[in-house]
């Protein structure tokens, strides 16, 4: 793992332009918080915030940033920041004691230095991080379960985003929880987006109660607030841009349910640290696992894995 004190803007460009090696740097952002930087061969980069344990950009090798950041986010802890890639654990939504989507999006985040290995990784690619949360006493008050969530954040080649994320029970009982990426992905207009690989899927309506539902369309599109959790899903799932020509493709493993959300107009104007006009430019669309909770027994271990690329599309 590198690092370097040198502007971090030079050096990344100076990646993208002569195809070097990539790089890891650790430093801090504007409001003085840790966050970490990876950038590839070709100048792909990611920023990752120790604030939650949270990817806030990923940029292409174009410097295209490809994920969405409300431009009234709040950035300071322990506030969950509206943009980026939340990680919603141990519950996602809202329900019971525990604040809205789990508290590991509103913790700080430690560099894992010795991080137990991944089964069937990869060595070869070396353009990663690892990052660690434990239960603290606070969070045990809420929840009493003692666990540790690890995360790694890696960059490939050709400038795909992975998130795998572990939990392991060191508690001496049972426990079970939820989990989800929760993507805000950058897009051109709502307008001109459909979402495909939900096909024929049962899904959650959140603006329905929760009823159950058959998604009837060979595609997702949007010209309303959508809040849905798809059920049981394929292992791939696709976002067109059609303005932009550019397909967000998300790869999963462990995380069986699809989460697509859009606020809108109406509902976008009542969120405080949301643009009125900001939901056209975004949309939600996380790998998950909420339908059905993960059970965990004492020392076991889930692992969920979601790669995200962005490729060129004609569609």
């Amino acid at each position: 793992m590198a690092s370097s004190s040198g502007d971090r803007s030079q050096r990344a460009s100076s990646a993208a332009d002569d195809d070097l090696k990539p790089f890891i740097e650790i430093g801090k952002d504007d409001r003085g918080i840790p966050e970490v930087l990876l950038v590839s061969p070709r100048g792909a980069q990611v920023r990752v915030s120790l604030h939650g344990g949270q990817v806030r950009s990923w940029r292409n090798e174009k410097g295209e940033e490809l994920l969405f950041t409300s431009s009234k986010a709040i950035f300071k802890p322990p506030a969950a920041v509206r943009g980026g890639i939340p990680i919603c654990f141990p519950q996602f939504g809202n329900r019971g004691s525990l604040e809205q989507h789990g508290f590991a999006r509103n913790r700080m985040w430690v560099v894992d230095e010795n991080p137990p290995p991944i089964q069937s990784f990869d060595s070869s690619c070396r353009t990663f991080i690892d990052l660690l949360l434990k239960s603290s006493d606070d969070d045990l008050k809420h929840w009493p379960h003692s666990f540790e969530l690890r995360l790694r954040v890696l960059l490939t080649f050709e400038g795909h985003l992975i998130l795998i994320s572990r939990v392991r029970n060191v508690n001496c009982k049972p426990f079970s929880f939820s989990f989800s990426f929760h993507t805000y992905f950058s897009v051109s207009d709502i307008s001109e987006v459909r979402v495909e690989g939900l096909e024929t899927l049962d899904y959650l309506d959140n603006l329905r109660n929760r009823q159950r539902f058959t998604e009837q369309g060979d595609a997702l599109t949007f010209e309303s607030e959508v809040d849905r959790a798809y059920l049981c899903s394929s292992d791939a799932v696709a976002v067109f841009d059609h303005e932009k020509k550019r397909t967000y493709v998300i790869k999963k493993e462990g995380l069986p349910d699809v989460v697509v959300w859009n606020p809108w107009d109406r509902r976008a104007k009542a969120i405080p640290d949301f643009g009125d006009g900001e939901y056209r430019r975004m949309l939600c669309v996380d790998a998950a696992c909420i339908e059905k909770q993960i059970p965990l027994k004492p020392g076991e271990e889930w692992t969920g894995r979601v790669e995200l690329s962005a490729i060129p599309s004609i569609k």
